[in-house]
């Protein structure tokens, strides 16, 4: 038999699913991707139907293995990464979902976040799970479900309900669905829930005690890179063949190992719908002083947990999709760079994109929107250059809050992503942080470490240290902008984010 030549990942994000076929090398073969709808029932609302999702899953596969003509046998595993805290509930009979799950984006659990910080603040749980209460995360989303959706709460109490965020939910049907799938998640999806103690690594009763949340809904929290498969595939599923499910990364987590950022100290921005920072802090759990989440990096079989410090951006490409798909601007996402470069800056306008509300370093749910500075000066070309601006504005918010964290100044920024293409966004990224930005040849680092985390279980490479040894730069892009002007406009920035808040009235 043909010794496996291949791993395959699942990236299963908010706007679509991509799987790849990654080699020893740790280069992408052969891929496919497929968009899903987002739902808008509400302003704030952000729905996915999860259905919808598995049925794009199984498409993505089945494409990907008939493009490259690839036969049984010829996959070692598969390793799945997903947007993390989108929040699915289903029926552990029927596989079918008990309503549409609640997008990461998702604003409607504010009231009962704020309602859970009478007592405490918002800071309550933050000792246990290293998070700030939020509507961010995947826990008061199930809250909320459990005590507004009837079909999930009779579930719930008959002990038919099973809950997860999208990695139980994909992982569930690959090995068997309603016919013995496993119901798993692993530490760095778990720690994105509110309700996983980052100490013990397991569900806090407590917790879940508070929120209402009863635990036969809740899935197994596993390592991220499982020596012990999580399960198989099935022979009449998308795959084909009995295939071991062993790698399963929250995405962020999983372009933090697709970099191989394994040392403490190193850190990566991804570039996606939102932006997320994250800065590997070893073995050692680091409360955050300024705004920043405190979450599991990864923990590879047996090994001790490595955890991170994270800034979530909530609107970047998502911004650059809204003047797309809102207000027409341009039909493909890449053609942002092209309007932006018409002109020589943003016209002294600023866009802070706080669609909703501003993660970190702010936490503020009740700001909103702006665009700030207009004249008739402005054209299309400066809102298109202001957008862009605003991702690497809000990076070096988060950065800055970073460092005073860790007591250690930036010298480099790994990149990666879908907007890392934009060159004209790398350079201004490079600009108003007075650092160099480093892209690597392979930018799609989150379905690379969901394949890393899935091929070191099964031995497809040996560690770490063999992982390093694939990474390698595509592009430096050094600062070039004069430090009076980087301050200065980094002061409009700052002003433009005051403007934002306290736009929601209770």
């Amino acid at each position: 038999m043909a010794k496996p030549e291949y791993i395959a990942a699942l990236d299963q994000g908010t706007t679509g699913t991509r799987c790849i076929l990654f080699d020893h090398s740790g280069k992408p073969v052969i891929w496919s991707y497929e968009e899903h709808r987002q739902i808008y029932p509400r302003p704030g609302w952000v729905e996915h139907d999860p259905l919808e999702i598995w049925e794009k899953t199984q498409k993505v596969i089945r494409q990907t293995l008939t493009q490259g003509n690839i036969p049984n046998g010829r996959i070692a595993a598969v390793g799945i990464t997903n947007q993390r805290e989108t929040t699915v509930v289903w029926d552990r009979h029927t596989g079918q979902p008990l309503t549409n799950a609640i997008v990461w984006q998702d604003t409607r659990t504010k009231e009962i976040c704020d309602t859970l910080a009478l007592e405490g603040g918002q800071d309550r749980f933050r000792s246990k799970v290293g998070l700030p209460l939020a509507p961010y995360f995947a826990g008061p989303k199930l809250a909320w479900l459990l005590q507004n959706v009837p079909a999930v709460r009779q579930a719930a109490d008959r002990g038919d309900a099973l809950f997860g965020t999208v990695d139980s939910w994909i992982i569930w049907w690959l090995t068997g669905g309603p016919r013995g799938g496993a119901h798993i998640t692993d530490v760095t999806n778990a720690s994105r829930t509110l309700l996983m103690d980052l100490h013990t690594l397991d569900w806090d009763e407590e917790i879940c005690q508070i929120l209402g949340i009863p635990a036969s809904m809740l899935p197994t929290i596993r390592p991220s890179s499982a020596t012990r498969p999580y399960g198989f595939t099935r022979e009449d599923g998308p795959f084909g063949e009995s295939v071991p499910v062993t790698g399963d990364l929250g995405d962020q987590q999983a372009a933090l190992v697709g970099q191989t950022c394994f040392s403490p100290g190193e850190a990566k921005n991804t570039y996606g719908t939102g932006c997320f920072l994250l800065l590997n802090t070893g073995t050692e759990i680091i409360p955050s002083a300024q705004g920043l989440l405190t979450t599991l990096g990864y923990q590879f079989g047996d090994a001790p947990p490595v955890y991170a410090l994270e800034g979530s951006i909530a609107v970047t490409g998502a911004l650059v999709q809204w003047l797309r798909d809102n207000l027409g601007f341009f039909t493909r996402a890449p053609q942002i760079e092209d309007l932006a470069r018409q002109v020589e800056d943003a016209g002294g306008m600023v866009i802070v994109p706080a669609f909703s509300g501003l993660f970190a370093p702010y936490w503020r749910s009740d700001a909103r929107g702006v665009m700030v500075g207009l004249t008739r000066y402005i054209t299309k070309a400066h809102i298109c250059r202001a957008a862009l601006e605003a991702t690497a504005y809000q990076t070096r918010d988060v950065i800055e809050a970073m460092e005073k964290d860790a007591g250690v100044p930036l010298s480099t920024l790994k990149v990666d992503g879908g907007m890392v293409a934009n060159e004209l966004l790398m350079q201004f990224q490079a600009d108003i942080l007075g650092a160099p930005v480093v892209r690597p040849t392979v930018t799609e680092t989150t379905a690379l470490g969901a394949a890393y985390a899935a091929g070191l279980a099964v031995g497809f490479w040996a560690g770490p240290e063999a992982l390093r040894q694939n990474w390698s730069i595509d592009r430096t892009f050094e600062p070039t902008m004069a430090e009076t002007q980087r301050e200065h406009l980094y002061r409009i920035w700052q002003k433009a984010v005051t403007r934002t808040l306290d736009w929601v009235e209770d």
